[in-house]
């Protein structure tokens, strides 16, 4: 099947259309600058350009979304507009682009496309994937079934600070932060997920994944931490095969 993947971020709205059989692009990957700020009209008025720019008029759409969603709703605000909080997304956008959309959590649609078709593919047991970016995304899962919206770059850490307000990809770039700097906050960031959730895998998303090796020897989990396959084509990947899953619970 081929469908529409979006990934909205909150630096840029990425997209392409996918094979979600493959796990591959059929398209060239676009990028747009997410609108600041960023509320349901701006997002919406963006999605008709990325629309445009794929002559996508077909159905459906997936579309990965940094909030927690549940039944096509926003419950949180990471990284967007806090008037989206409690905002029917998938109704709205689906009205916006004349096309059917379906919404879920951003890292989760991520995580869809690692334990389909990447690094955790055919993985037994306990993975977590950590999505490192403006914020930190999560996904969980067992024995391949997600566990939607576990939101946990929103924990507070025992040194007082919120998880991705402490260790994601914008907190070292903002704070020029070199990677002896960050390594140890992202370490201290993991090793607690690890006493929470004791993973038999980390996967760590994201276009920081590819640098893996300049920060791996900070790194003190027991659990084995790999870079994810797609880095950052997971969301517009996962978003298209949620569509898929939606469509199939649905027929």
């Amino acid at each position: 099947m081929h469908i529409l993947g979006i990934d909205v971020g909150g630096t840029g709205i990425k997209a392409a259309v996918v094979d979600t059989t493959t796990g591959k692009l059929l398209t060239e990957r676009t990028r747009t600058a997410t609108p600041q700020p960023a509320t349901p009209k701006a997002i919406g008025k963006a999605l008709k350009t990325i629309l445009e720019q794929h002559q996508w008029s077909k159905e459906p759409i997936g579309m990965g979304f940094p909030a927690a969603i549940q039944k096509g709703i926003a419950r949180t605000a990471a990284n967007i507009d806090p008037s989206f909080i409690d905002y029917p997304v998938a109704e709205y956008f689906s009205k916006q682009t004349g096309c059917t959309v379906h919404v879920a959590n951003d890292a989760d649609v991520a995580g869809l496309a690692e334990i389909r078709f990447g690094a955790g593919k055919g993985f037994t047991g306990v993975v977590l994937i950590v999505t490192i970016g403006t914020g930190l995304g999560t996904a969980l899962f067992s024995n391949g079934h997600l566990l939607p919206n576990t939101e946990l770059g929103h924990v507070m850490l025992d040194n007082g600070f919120e998880a991705e307000r402490y260790a994601s990809e914008s907190v070292r770039v903002l704070n020029n932060l070199k990677w002896g700097e960050w390594g140890p906050r992202f370490n201290h960031y993991l090793t607690t997920m690890e006493s929470l959730l004791w993973p038999d895998l980390i996967v760590l998303g994201g276009g920081i994944s590819r640098e893996l090796h300049k920060f791996a020897p900070l790194i003190t989990t027991k659990a084995p931490v790999i870079a994810a396959d797609f880095l950052n084509q997971a969301g517009i990947v996962g978003a298209a095969l949620f569509a898929e899953e939606q469509l199939r619970l649905t027929a």
